[in-house]
């Protein structure tokens, strides 16, 4: 079993930064990418980004270029999401997703992930 735990989420006001981290841990796995995802209320959830676990080359969803960063260290087996300049709209629960080795696609759908996290919240105030 691969467990997903995903942490650094909070409160925080507009423009302010935070850095979200997942740790993967379990069994061994071929991992071919891990993403962040997040889920307003009311709301879908929706892809924000991913990375290639052996080369590092990340994917945005196009609302979050410029202010957030996927990034990994793969001797601690984390994955974070740095998050700059946070607008009111960024306020959703903030889920971690692997998806085993495929042929290193790169994957933006939920259903295209294996494994996830529990979520953590993130909330943006005026």
């Amino acid at each position: 079993q691969v467990q997903l735990v995903e942490s650094g989420g909070g409160l925080v006001q507009a423009g302010d930064s935070l850095r979200l981290s997942c740790a993967a841990s379990g069994r061994p796995f071929s991992r071919e990418s891990m993403a962040w995802f997040r889920q307003a209320p009311g709301k879908e959830r929706e892809f924000v980004a991913t990375l290639s676990w052996s080369s590092g080359v990340p994917y945005y969803a196009d609302f979050v270029k410029g202010r957030f960063t996927i990034s990994r260290d793969r001797a601690k087996n984390t994955v974070y999401l740095q998050m700059n300049s946070l607008k009111l709209e960024d306020t959703a629960v903030y889920y971690c997703a692997a998806v085993d080795w495929r042929g290193g696609k790169t994957r933006i759908f939920e259903y295209e992930y294996d494994y996830w996290g529990q979520g953590t919240q993130v909330t943006v105030s005026s």
